[in-house]
């Protein structure tokens, strides 16, 4: 039986893991943690997790502390946190011209974790999110943002300190707000695309949060400035991390106060009205069923359609 939609959580969310962020600092601990011969290392190399079963069943792949020691100082060890009694690194291998070797050792490949994402495990997808998301933002702070100097990394990978004195600001890690929203009349959606996706594809709204903006007014101010239609009942729908590379999408619902679109920049090729029939009728083609954006126009078909989008003939998916 599967879970009402306000109980069923997006993809790379729910990480299956205690964080345990109260001992990240016991350093003792967690020189246990990675003496420990159970302990699961998840490598990253430029921006790619190691994947196993690619083409079949993939699965997130781990290695031992005994397989990568040799690796570990080349980049950040990052630890995530514990399942059950075993413990989870993140391990950056960036720095290694060819990472054939680590993958050989795990039977599996690097790859982009979007190109899985919709049909690996759920629980799995999570973890590798969380490990790729960490990773970037340390290859991003690798200097102090306001001295310039060097940083370097405490609490188990999970802030950097700035290594002037006379400084000492200590970073933590980021994620960029950004809001997705479909817009809709009652019986219509909106949906725009972008000229790089794919043939057909489109997908709802979205944009980042700016500086002293409220969610609800971010929602507004980017429907206005993408579409020139003004909103009313906005309302949250739920949320994804989104680690490609840093975000947090942010998933809302809004009436439209007006129906005539005016696209009002070049950042979509094409913006349109769109009803369940149309999507019935396999177009537009839908965005990846891992995005926080196929979520938000399922949950609208479902809720006025006779037959689920998963189950309706014809749909593009």
């Amino acid at each position: 039986m599967s879970l009402p939609p306000e109980q069923r959580p997006n993809y790379y969310a729910a990480l299956p893991l205690d964080r345990r962020a109260q001992q990240r600092g016991d350093q003792a601990w967690i020189d246990r943690l990675l003496r420990d011969g159970a302990t699961r290392i998840l490598p990253v190399w430029r921006a790619q997790n190691l994947v196993a079963g690619i083409g079949e069943a993939p699965r997130a792949a781990w290695l031992s502390m005994t397989q990568v020691e040799s690796w570990i100082g080349g980049g950040e060890t990052i630890f995530l946190g514990v399942a059950g009694e075993i413990a989870h690194f993140a391990l950056e291998l960036s720095h290694l011209e060819d990472p054939a070797p680590a993958a050989a050792m795990a039977a599996a490949g690097f790859t982009d974790l979007r190109s899985v994402g919709a049909v690996i495990p759920r629980d799995d997808g999570a973890l590798l999110a969380y490990a790729r998301g960490l990773i970037h933002w340390h290859s991003r702070h690798r200097f102090c943002g306001v001295c310039g100097h060097g940083t370097a990394s405490e609490q188990a990978g999970h802030q950097r300190r700035c290594g002037n004195p006379d400084c000492g600001a200590v970073h933590f890690p980021r994620t960029d707000p950004a809001v997705i929203m479909l817009i809709h009349d009652g019986d219509r959606i909106i949906l725009g695309r972008q000229s790089q996706w794919p043939p057909g594809m489109n997908s709802v709204l979205a944009g980042f949060v700016e500086p002293g903006e409220s969610l609800e007014e971010a929602v507004a101010r980017e429907v206005m400035e993408e579409v020139g239609i003004a909103v009313a009942d906005v309302r949250y729908q739920s949320s994804q991390p989104w680690p490609f590379p840093s975000s947090i999408m942010l998933g809302f619902t809004a009436h439209a106060s007006s129906l005539a679109i005016a696209r009002a920049d070049q950042e979509l090729e094409d913006v349109r009205w769109f009803t369940r029939g149309d999507i019935a009728n396999g177009f537009p083609a839908m965005p990846s069923r891992q995005s926080i954006s196929f979520r938000l126009i399922q949950d609208w078909y479902d809720s006025g359609a006779e037959r689920p989008l998963l189950e309706t003939p014809g749909a593009r998916l």
